[in-house]
């Protein structure tokens, strides 16, 4: 279907869980299709084409339709997430929702940037450290920046696992002096099946570890116009999906 947008899941409402605008309340869409396979990916079931069949072709009006039907029609925060949701068409799905009050962040490894990206409320960029095994497109990356100026609040978020990853984010911010920089603990990715995660279960120790370290880090260093965060969801919820 034309103008159609392939959808994984849509659930809420929740709480955003990094970040940015983490602890604000929202609603998650999730879109089907990624240009990236990171060797940590915690959501395979929207990234993968043999996850295909559980995607849902829908209009922006159906996706409206079920955000409203979850947030009581009651104005609300609206997170667009992947896979990478920057492959679908969703300048609709925007216009549409601020028409009836809602508020839309979008979170890409900005490798595919889009005009519409400047009707978005927040654009959060998270381009790939080494540790994810794929290779940042700096002129994608720019571009996505470029696309962006004068439109939504734009930051960045790099996921740390290990000091080539706290490099790489140094390297980022260095480029991008003018975004507010988020550093995420990362977070080993659980097995996906078709059934689900293999275990819903977080090694909860194993993340506070590498948090300390990265805070740690990051203090030693002296980069105090940086934010460092755990994944709020994780602590939580563990690797649980939909919440």
């Amino acid at each position: 279907m034309k103008g159609s947008i392939r959808i994984s899941e849509i659930f809420g409402p929740t709480v955003q869980g990094e970040g940015p605008l983490i602890g604000r309340p929202t609603v998650f869409v999730r879109t089907g299709g990624c240009d990236y396979r990171c060797h940590w990916c915690d959501t395979l079931y929207a990234v993968l084409p043999e996850f295909r069949e559980d995607w849902t072709l829908m209009a922006p009006t159906e996706i409206m339709a079920q955000v409203e039907r979850l947030s009581g029609s009651t104005p609300v925060l609206v997170s667009l997430s992947g896979g990478n949701p920057a492959l679908q068409p969703l300048a609709p799905l925007i216009a549409l929702g601020r028409q009836k009050g809602y508020t839309f962040a979008l979170e890409t490894q900005g490798s595919v940037p889009q005009p519409w990206f400047a009707a978005l409320d927040w654009l959060m960029l998270s381009p790939k450290p080494p540790s994810s095994g794929m290779d940042t497109d700096w002129q994608a990356l720019d571009e996505c920046v470029r696309a962006a100026a004068g439109g939504p609040h734009c930051a960045v978020k790099v996921v740390v696992f290990d000091e080539d990853d706290y490099a790489y984010a140094r390297r980022v911010a260095s480029r991008y002096p003018a975004l507010p920089v988020y550093l995420q603990v990362g977070n080993p990715a659980p097995l996906v099946t078709h059934s689900g995660p293999g275990s819903e279960e977080a090694d909860l120790d194993d993340v506070m570890e590498r948090f300390r370290w990265l805070v740690d880090t990051v203090a030693a260093d002296r980069w105090f116009t940086a934010t460092v965060l755990p994944q709020l969801h994780v602590l939580a919820w563990g690797n649980k999906r939909g919440v």
